[in-house]
């Protein structure tokens, strides 16, 4: 069973998609990034998806990256992250995935984290630098949990390496739809297209785009292949310029254009 999994099932039977929206944990602080993230379910946003700041974001680009070492310099810790997935999971409904590059999980503990992720009502992990043939002390700890896990595939990934990921993951398979960094950018690579029908071909049945998505007319377009958009920089910098009224109004617009 997969939280994640049906939530998308159900956007995609009431005719649309889902829209997953992240923001990172601590940004400007941790009690603005809870309210921030309510902010998004309740202007349409289906999944969450929380970043974990970490001081080296090899896969974010700009404006995620001076979010996330702000976070760090206010004193982010890691505890933090499990507290706001609580914090929020109280409140809304919509399933909370954490993305977090493998490092911080290995030094928490990879059991614990599974364990504390669990109390805290988390959906699983997102993790852009753990392959699924590198991942097995993560799929027996997600197994254990009944966490999602979500891997990523690339337009330069090899058949093999797609179907691994569709076997490996749970909830969704996140579609990198252009080779680089994070950041909004006025066109979705038209690989994305691609990458999704090969992993279609691969068995996945789920299959969310993600990197550079930050208007409602390219999630219009990413829907129409895919069953996910995420959207992450465009959010962040409404955040950053104009606090939660700025970052809900976003979603709102978002959500409209995705449900319309």
């Amino acid at each position: 069973m997969s939280a994640v999994a049906d939530v998308i099932a159900a956007r995609k039977s009431a005719g649309s998609g889902a829209l997953v929206g992240y923001l990172p944990v601590g940004y400007p602080n941790l009690a603005t990034s809870i309210e921030a993230a309510v902010a998004l379910v309740e202007n349409g946003v289906d999944v969450l998806e929380l970043g974990v700041p970490y001081s080296d974001p090899v896969m974010d680009g700009p404006v995620i990256q001076r979010a996330t070492q702000e976070a760090l310099a206010a004193g982010f810790r890691l505890r933090h992250g499990f507290e706001a997935v609580a914090a929020i999971t109280a409140r809304v409904s919509a399933p909370v995935l954490l993305m977090t590059y493998w490092n911080p999980v290995v030094q928490y503990g990879v059991d614990r984290f599974a364990d504390d992720l669990a109390a805290a009502g988390g959906a699983g992990l997102i993790t852009p630098d753990l392959v699924p043939d590198e991942a097995h002390a993560w799929l027996a700890a997600s197994d254990r949990t009944d966490r999602d896990r979500v891997f990523l595939a690339a337009p330069s990934s090899t058949d093999a390496r797609l179907e691994q990921a569709v076997r490996a993951s749970r909830g969704f398979v996140y579609a990198v739809s252009t080779m680089g960094i994070t950041g909004a950018r006025s066109d979705v690579d038209t690989a994305a297209r691609t990458l999704v029908s090969r992993l279609r071909m691969a068995g996945a049945t789920s299959t969310c785009v993600g990197l550079g998505i930050s208007t409602a007319d390219q999630v219009r377009e990413v829907l129409e292949y895919a069953d996910g958009a995420i959207v992450g920089s465009a959010l962040v910098a409404a955040l950053a310029d104009g606090g939660i009224p700025a970052v809900a109004q976003a979603a709102a617009a978002l959500s409209a254009g995705l449900r319309r």
